[in-house]
């Protein structure tokens, strides 16, 4: 029954410090699965479900696991299952990714197929292709991969991926890494999270060369170590926060912000009127004239294309924009769910295929809304933001598991924004308003 309320209108105004990025700690937590000697130690851990999913994930398969703040120490030198739980790996999708280093390491994995938000069909068959490349044979079955490395363990390979998944990527590049000989990836994801997936990898004694690019070329070592690293900002939480600045912000500083990780969301958000200074440590954003967006046409793609996890986001800001806006998603073909629930707070959206039509109005009014995945969620919060009246958001699940502490940093700009996890608080909370 957890909820949030937000009273809209508020402008927003001050700092906020941006996580470590939930799509690249998770498949390091993953690698650490590879060290098979020495302890590793990740700093800048987000606090989310998908995050401690993942943690209980790999101390299931025999890791020792300790949490302090926002880091994580993990030694995995006594692994003694490659069968992760399956009530763990239906919870997400990234769960797959300790396929890899499983494989790679002990010559096996049992990996149920997984689960996540509802977008769209997001297939394990790159993944497996990727991995009998290197010369693993697998069988699906009963809801399981069963995933086999020949006698001597996986070797080198070129593999051309058909589209540039990210996951893929990753989970032939944690199996590379121990392979014998060299694998060579080609049509790899460039994301900034595979980059830092590197990075980790190389401090444990891998040899990976070209990440971010799209020809990835991995040496393989006999053995991998624990290592020291820290992980990277979250682009998607910091663009969130940059599309709240531009539409009801009154100066918003984005902190431990690296903006060549999403130059496609600034140029729009320049193109749309907003100002954005690149400092140091992070952006800072100041809004739109009239905190209305000028019209714009966006399409998703892979990066540094115009990023699928920033598409519901911008679709509510430009629910009041001055003018007609078109947003195109070319990633997944079933990522318009949340416009149902924008309408319900008055917005003006056709859908015409994989592209939404949007009418921009003056103002949005508040309403009971629920996400129906994450970033469904963010948008739903920045348009209550927007609203005039009070917008009540269910369905938290969805952003427990990608964003840390959201409600508290929107409060530390300013918002009217409060969570609630059971009726008698809300009860409370708007008795406590009446008075007032």
């Amino acid at each position: 029954m957890a909820r949030i309320l937000i009273e809209g209108g508020h402008l927003l105004e001050g700092t906020v410090r941006v996580s470590g990025a939930k799509n690249a700690v998770l498949p390091i937590l993953a690698a650490s699965l590879l060290a098979a000697e020495g302890v590793s130690h990740i700093e800048e851990v987000p606090h989310l479900l998908d995050v401690e999913n993942m943690a209980n994930t790999i101390h299931a398969l025999g890791a020792d696991v300790e949490w302090q703040d926002s880091s994580v120490t993990i030694n995995a030198e006594n692994i003694n299952s490659v069968t992760p739980p399956y009530d763990l790996v239906r919870r997400m999708r990234a769960s797959f990714v300790v396929a890899g280093p499983l494989l790679t390491r002990f010559g096996e994995a049992v990996i149920a197929l997984p689960g996540g938000c509802n977008i769209g069909p997001r297939p394990v068959d790159l993944h497996i292709k990727g991995l009998e490349a290197l010369g693993a044979t697998s069988i699906v079955e009963n809801g399981f991969v069963r995933l086999k490395a020949p006698t001597g363990g996986l070797r080198g390979s070129r593999i051309y991926l058909d589209i540039p998944s990210v996951g893929a990527t990753q989970n032939i590049m944690m199996a590379a890494v121990l392979a014998k000989g060299q694998t060579i990836i080609e049509n790899a994801a460039k994301e900034p999270e595979n980059v830092d997936l590197a990075n980790y990898l190389n401090a444990m004694g891998a040899r990976v060369r070209g990440a971010g690019t799209d020809i990835i070329r991995i040496d393989g070592v006999d053995v991998m170590h624990g290592a020291t690293h820290s992980v990277i900002p979250d682009r998607i939480e910091a663009g969130t926060f940059l599309v709240a600045g531009a539409v009801m912000g009154n100066g918003v500083y984005v902190e431990n912000t690296v903006s060549q990780h999403i130059m496609s969301l600034i140029a729009k958000l320049e193109e749309a009127g907003a100002t954005i200074e690149d400092r140091v440590d992070g952006i800072k954003v100041w809004p739109c004239e009239g905190r209305r967006m000028r019209p714009l046409d966006v399409k998703t793609h892979y990066y540094p294309s115009y990023p699928t996890d920033m598409q519901a986001q911008m679709v509510a800001a430009l629910c009041v924009a001055q003018g007609t806006s078109t947003v195109t998603e070319t990633v997944f073909e079933n990522r318009f769910m949340h416009v149902a629930e924008l309408q319900r707070m008055g917005a003006s959206i056709h859908i015409e295929g994989r592209t939404a039509v949007i009418d921009g109005i003056e103002r949005l009014s508040g309403a009971r809304v629920t996400s129906t995945d994450l970033r469904a969620g963010a948008a739903l919060v920045i348009a209550g933001l927007i609203a005039e009246g009070e917008t009540e958001v269910h369905g938290l699940h969805h952003l427990d598991r990608g964003y840390d502490n959201l409600v508290g940093k929107f409060q530390s700009l300013g918002a009217r924004i409060a969570r609630f996890e059971d009726e008698e608080e809300v009860a409370g909370a708007a008795g406590a308003s009446a008075g007032a």
